[in-house]
């Protein structure tokens, strides 16, 4: 009998340090388990991107309006192809040390495979709000030190249709009931967003950031772009 509480005790022991290990490298980095599955379909997700961004068409970009008005257009088409769950573009944020592809749709499943966009927004080049959300702790977190950013922070978002880069301007904690988020807006904004605080769903931390430069598809030129302080 005390020989089997002995060993009962001795794996209840090496059971919570178990559980205390993998909180404890959950917390300082992510859940390894989860990374592994979106690592693998990261990795899926690059080729299908590759062969969407090779076959893309983007008419000869001119310079000026003329070309922001034919990323413009080709940014709704793109959108209105995309479908849940498949690759929109990548995302690289050198501060988190982001580089990751962008799916579409924000539910379980669609962030389960990287960053997800909104499908209510906008993309890039459309010139309202553009919503990207990611996970802090699992699934490969790429939104874990996302309380890192700061203003002036890079951040580049490239599509088969043109790339543009972002500064960040601030952010925000609101309730995760706060809806009015993802209203369009009156100009191109980027907000990236994860829970708040870490292992918790009640607030959401988001991050916004300003275009400052385009450069079209189809040997287009580098744009400064515009923008609303």
């Amino acid at each position: 009998m005390r020989r089997a509480l002995r060993v009962t005790g001795t794996l209840l022991i090496l059971a919570g340090l178990g559980v205390g290990a993998w909180a404890l490298t959950v917390w300082a980095w992510q859940d390894p388990a989860t990374a592994l599955y979106t690592a693998r379909e990261q990795h899926r997700l690059a080729s299908v991107y590759d062969e969407r961004a090779r076959g893309f068409e983007l008419p000869a970009s001119t310079t000026g309006s003329s070309s922001r008005k034919a990323v413009a257009a080709a940014a709704r088409r793109y959108r209105g192809r995309l479908r849940a769950g498949e690759p929109v573009g990548r995302l690289r944020i050198p501060r988190m040390g982001v580089d990751k592809l962008v799916v579409q749709g924000t539910g379980h499943e669609a962030l389960k495979r990287g960053p997800g966009h909104y499908a209510g927004s906008a993309l890039p080049g459309e010139r309202h709000l553009v919503y990207v959300a990611g996970h802090r702790t699992t699934y490969g977190a790429p939104f874990s030190r996302i309380d890192r950013l700061r203003r002036g922070d890079r951040v580049v978002l490239e599509l088969p249709y043109a790339t543009f880069e972002y500064r960040v301007t601030g952010h925000r904690i609101v309730p995760a009931t706060a809806v009015e988020v993802l209203r369009p807006g009156t100009h191109e904004v980027l907000a990236l967003q994860a829970c708040h605080p870490r292992f918790f769903a009640s607030h959401r931390y988001i991050a916004y950031a300003l275009p400052v430069r385009m450069t079209p598809r189809a040997g287009g030129s580098s744009q400064p772009v515009e923008t609303v302080a």
